[in-house]
């Protein structure tokens, strides 16, 4: 019998490395195909141009023989074509991994999409807990395909789910995490890396009003173009003369004319929605290849059956019909597509397949964003198999963890925290000295939050949680145009902070050094205002400071709230942290040892 230590599965990283050695070595192994069949495709030319001296000059072999050359190279060429795609194939997953081993190895900040358009200005927390941004959560966690994806995936980070569909989450999560190669796979479709596809812009254009509602157009379009060939042809093998061909074609103009608008409207609408089909057709057709167990993921590919034919060859058919319809942009095609009416024909038949499958797009594309965003969480899964995911507690609001850190901290770095709210305990109010690791905790404690509340695993040894609407102060920043001072900003988000208690969800308050803009007795009487008032609405929360008057706001307030503080030590005129919560109020203060170390004289 093996060993446990034989029959665990490998870690991410070893994996990584291992695919990746593959992955370049299949790479080797196509560089030298490309080069020799380069080279026999250039003998082949070479063995051509004899073949033509030993025909025409030396009359030596019969012209047949010159086939045999064009036959050998137009072999070699579809072989060469493959072993190109074959080697760009094995290049782009050699990256695929290298960006993994940079994730697993805490080396990828700035190498991803970064998700700065999905921040908004007065979100209660998504700017304080680094969502999106250069080294964001949402960086180190997309890979998704398609916009829908990342769409979902920013969603889901900014707005808690229910208990059921965090459950349901996490059931695919955890049938998805251990397949990597679906996830190579789709980062291998396309063109290139990075996202494509627009879902607003297709589901826009899919659920548009109908721009012809007669039958008629069509129907003379078909039958002006078959006019045409059959004038055309006529004319050629001399059964008639050139009238009636001319008179086809007026024909055509006078339809051109009158139907001119619908046209012209159908065929620039599809241009901006048109983008990127390929690699949207070719995700729907991988996921679409794969059988599922977990509920939710077999109800969206159940949802795609049900339309009859599979999205990913609906969406074909569509793309097939606009490449049909840009080749009249063809220099030799042109003259041809013209007295054909293909421009109108084939917009006709864009518009039917609109009116027959446009208003499914927003289903397909909302399923298909779910499954890359629970891809991308089950690839960050994978790629952390030590954190855990949450329970969740249906009771009151509460956020129990144990061994909690930041999740964008490197493992080897980062300090765990027990941190217990709920219940008796609704409030810990967190004293320390500058640097000490009250902010961070505060960001462990949120960035954990958002995490679970997403569907994903937490950085932390345990996790009990309820569902908690969050909000913090951690970022808050005065605003020149806005003519707003910092303290002015910070009691906005307050209030917008104490809203939330009005909402269907327990809240969750991160507040970073309360009120520091105001002197000590309007504070202190503020904050306690506040910290009371959140707490009679049944939030829970943490509430730091370096002032340690606003210490005693949590002795008013026990046994809801409670002192908690972090230490630092200062030996031989360097200062120590070791980043640990410690029960009741600090002691020490490390200010006047700050200033003197960067050189003030105080």
């Amino acid at each position: 019998m093996p060993s446990p230590a034989q029959s665990a599965p490998p870690s991410p990283l070893d994996e990584y490395r291992r695919r990746l050695a593959d992955r370049r070595k299949a790479e080797e192994v196509h560089e030298r195909r490309h080069q020799a069949l380069g080279n026999a495709r250039l003998t082949t030319v070479a063995a051509g141009a004899v073949g033509v001296w030993l025909v025409f000059v030396s009359h030596v072999l019969a012209a047949a023989w010159l086939a045999l050359p064009v036959v050998v190279f137009v072999v070699l060429a579809v072989l060469h074509d493959g072993v190109l795609r074959a080697r760009t194939r094995a290049r782009r997953a050699a990256e695929f991994y290298e960006q993994g081993i940079a994730r697993v190895t805490d080396r990828w900040a700035g190498t991803g999409e970064s998700g700065e358009r999905f921040l908004v200005a007065d979100h209660p927390y998504a700017a304080d807990l680094d969502l999106f941004g250069r080294g964001s959560l949402f960086e180190l966690m997309t890979t998704a395909r398609i916009r829908a994806g990342e769409e979902t995936l920013a969603r889901w980070l900014l707005a808690p789910a229910t208990p059921q569909d965090l459950r349901a989450r996490q059931e695919a999560v955890i049938e998805l995490q251990p397949l990597l190669d679906l996830r190579e796979d789709l980062a291998l479709l396309g063109d290139a890396f990075g996202v494509g596809g627009h879902p607003d812009l297709l589901t826009r254009w899919g659920e548009a009003p109908p721009l012809i509602d007669s039958r008629w157009p069509p129907i003379a379009a078909a039958a002006l173009g078959a006019l045409a060939v059959a004038a055309l042809l006529a004319w050629a093998i001399g059964e008639s003369g050139p009238m009636p061909f001319a008179l086809v074609v007026v024909a055509e103009v006078v339809f051109s004319i009158v139907t001119l608008r619908p046209v012209r409207a159908i065929l620039a609408s599809v241009e901006a929605p048109a983008r990127d089909l390929a690699l949207l057709t070719d995700v729907l057709a991988r996921f679409e290849r794969e059988t599922f167990s977990a509920p939710r993921l077999r109800l969206i590919l159940e949802e795609f059956k049900s339309a009859g034919l599979p999205p990913s060859r609906r969406i074909a058919q569509l793309r097939r019909l606009i490449d049909l319809l840009n080749s009249r942009h063809n220099q030799l095609f042109a003259p041809v597509a013209a007295f054909l009416l293909w421009g109108a024909q084939v917009g006709f038949a864009i518009e039917r397949w609109r009116r027959a499958s446009g208003t499914r797009l927003r289903y397909w594309l909302e399923g298909l964003g779910e499954l890359e965003a629970l891809c991308s969480i089950a690839g960050y899964a994978h790629e952390h198999p030590a954190d855990p995911f949450p329970v969740f507690a249906d009771d009151a609001a509460c956020f129990e963890g144990d061994g909690v850190a930041h999740p964008l901290l490197p493992g080897a770095q980062a300090v765990r925290n027990t941190v217990r709210l709920g219940g008796t305990t609704q409030m810990l109010l967190v004293s320390g000295s500058n640097m000490s690791g009250k902010s961070t905790l505060l960001r462990s404690v949120g960035a954990n939050a958002v995490l679970a509340l997403a569907g994903a695993p937490v950085r932390a040894d345990r996790l009990r949680i309820s569902p908690l609407a969050v909000g913090a102060t951690l970022r808050v920043q005065d605003s020149l145009q806005a003519g707003q001072s910092r303290f002015y900003a910070e009691i906005t988000r307050v209030r917008a902070i104490v809203s939330l208690t009005a909402g269907p969800l327990p809240v969750l308050f991160l507040l970073d050094e309360l009120l520091s803009g105001t002197n000590s007795h309007d504070r202190e009487h503020g904050a306690e205002a506040i910290v009371r008032g959140l707490l009679d609405r049944g939030a829970i929360g943490l509430v730091t400071t370096h002032d340690l008057a606003l210490s005693a706001i949590a002795d008013r307030l026990a046994p809801r709230a409670e002192n908690v503080h972090f230490a630092d030590v200062l030996d031989a005129g360097t200062l120590t942290f070791d980043y640990t919560m410690r029960p009741g109020v600090v002691q020490t203060s490390n200010a006047l040892a700050l200033m003197r170390a960067v050189g003030l004289d105080v």
